[in-house]
């Protein structure tokens, strides 16, 4: 299966010794002369693919190559490059299983939600069609006589996207297909976890290219590397906007390196998401929403489900209820069919796991359900463990940090307002949720006083935001938005004109100067 896929792809006439190529420049490919950089799959942890390290001076020519074609590809009008990403979308709907298919082999997400992750990339594609036609700027009215102020937005030149595992198509798909509309070029250095998925998202990007004969060819760039590449990225003034995805720390030494330069950041980094289930919430829904929110991705997406409030009158029911709901969840090869969650991605993700149990015991929680590593029945080699349910209290140390794994804490609580203070306690603000039925409670959860997060959801759970609203959080988290709704400005520069056609020149605020 996997071999027909590489095919369909064009992935099968890369490989080269063993080795695939590491730089990717339109329709250019070029090997890495470094160490070997090897992906595993989380499956059963062999090894998928195998890359070679890049120069920095390799690098620096991209970033030069893909800074001269935007002098050409800004000028295209943005209807025109639309069309562009209109061929893009349909590519990806025709090889819609395929791409699934790698995201499952390198991410290790079950399949459904693979194929959910290229829909993903599909709707934003068909997003960023129609918004190639509204672009829209400003009118704005002049003190002066005879005078006209405009806003226009223009594109910025050359984007560098940095990603991580857990989104290995959906999050480039964000950035790229709003920045190429909105006339930018763009480079991606995706994680070394997930360097396939890039790679097929290059190589449909350039067949959509060969339609349209008269754009540059330049315009996107992937570049398969360690941290060291991603820093050239950072660092050079050749990079317009950095929009990173990953850990808070990660983050942190990005915006200090760009912000050193004065450059534009755009981050996405954790979440420690929470939900609120009040007395009058439909204990049958919130049920749904807990379960895929905490379990989904093998509890790694940055809007998982972390820390649940449970009023203290429905506790008991709902971790009756959750005990025996995260029982039934089938824990498997990604690949087969009913499988709920399949492995986290690392020997390394493991061990954070295992050490934040252990914390967890030594602060007072309580592990109610799972926890243990599973061995039976998956297949070998991979790391796949049971989602895990822990009771603890507010004040616990750990509950400020993210753990990327399928660890649920459960915190009880007696009144909306603490409850809504305990959501907003940690330092990150990714999403948040509340079950209820009572309209007061959504309201004020939805108000200045409420959620202190990007994301404030009523009756459905932290993750799976759809891609017409801006995604992004507060505080730890960035600050960043990408994807729908305005996102797109952080793309473009914006410019103030004003046209005086008065035949005078009238200074602003009154201000009399003259010259005898």
């Amino acid at each position: 299966m996997t071999q027909n896929v590489f095919k369909v792809l064009g992935l099968n006439l890369l490989e080269k010794d063993g080795v695939y190529p590491s730089l990717f420049m339109g329709d250019e490919k070029s090997l890495g002369e470094g160490r070997k950089l090897t992906a595993h799959s989380p499956i059963d942890m062999e090894k998928s693919s195998v890359f070679r390290e890049v120069s920095t001076i390799q690098v620096n020519d991209v970033l030069k190559k893909l800074n001269i074609a935007n002098e050409k590809w800004r000028m295209i009008p943005a209807p025109k490059r639309g069309e562009l990403i209109r061929v893009v979308s349909n590519l990806a709907r025709e090889n819609k299983n395929e791409l699934a298919h790698i995201i499952t082999l390198e991410s290790g997400k079950i399949y459904e939600e693979a194929k959910g992750e290229v829909q993903e990339f599909i709707d934003v594609c068909d997003f960023a069609v129609g918004l190639s036609r509204q672009l829209y700027g400003l009118t704005i009215a002049s003190e002066r006589y005879k005078h006209k102020m405009l806003e226009q937005w223009h594109p910025l030149g050359t984007i560098g996207i940095i990603s991580a595992f857990n989104f290995p198509m959906a999050v480039w798909a964000w950035n790229a297909m709003i920045a190429l509309v909105c006339g930018n070029t763009i480079v991606w250095k995706p994680s070394i976890q997930t360097p396939l998925c890039a790679v097929a998202c290059h190589l449909l990007l350039q067949k959509a290219l060969e339609q349209f004969k008269d754009f540059p060819k330049n315009i996107s760039s992937v570049i398969v590397g360690s941290r060291a590449i991603g820093e050239v990225i950072v660092k050079s003034k050749r990079t317009q906007l950095i929009s990173a995805t990953g850990s808070v720390t990660m983050g942190r030494k990005i915006a200090a390196i760009v912000s050193a330069r004065l450059g534009k950041l755009l981050l996405e980094l954790g979440g420690n998401n929470a939900m609120i289930v009040t007395p009058s919430a439909n204990l049958d829904l919130s049920l749904r929403a807990i379960l895929f929110s905490a379990v989904g991705t093998a509890g790694q997406r940055c809007t998982s489900l972390r820390r649940l409030f449970v009023h203290k009158d429905v506790k008991d029911k709902v971790i009756n209820s959750l005990v025996k709901a995260y029982k039934s969840v089938k824990i498997g090869n990604p690949f087969e069919k009913d499988i709920l969650m399949g492995p986290i991605i690392s020997e390394d993700s493991h061990k954070k796991m295992l050490i934040a149990l252990k914390q967890i015991t030594k602060q007072g929680g309580k592990i109610i359900y799972g926890g243990e590593r599973v061995v039976k029945n998956v297949p070998e080699g991979g790391f796949y463990v049971e989602p895990t349910l822990v009771t603890i209290k507010h004040g616990a140390l750990i509950l400020q940090h993210e753990t990327f794994a399928p660890i649920l804490y459960i915190i009880e609580y007696e009144n909306l307002e603490d409850a809504i203070s305990m959501n907003n306690s940690v330092p990150q603000g990714l999403s948040s949720a509340i079950f209820t039925q009572d309209v007061n409670e959504a309201e004020l959860f939805t108000s200045a006083v409420g959620s202190d997060c990007g994301i404030v959801n009523v009756n459905i759970g932290t993750s799976g935001a759809e891609i017409g609203g801006a995604f992004g959080g507060e505080k730890d988290t960035g600050g960043g938005r990408e994807s729908g709704s305005d996102s797109w400005k952080s793309y473009m520069r914006r410019a103030t004109n004003t046209i005086n056609f008065s035949g005078e020149i009238p200074l602003s605020q009154g201000i009399e100067f003259e010259i005898k």
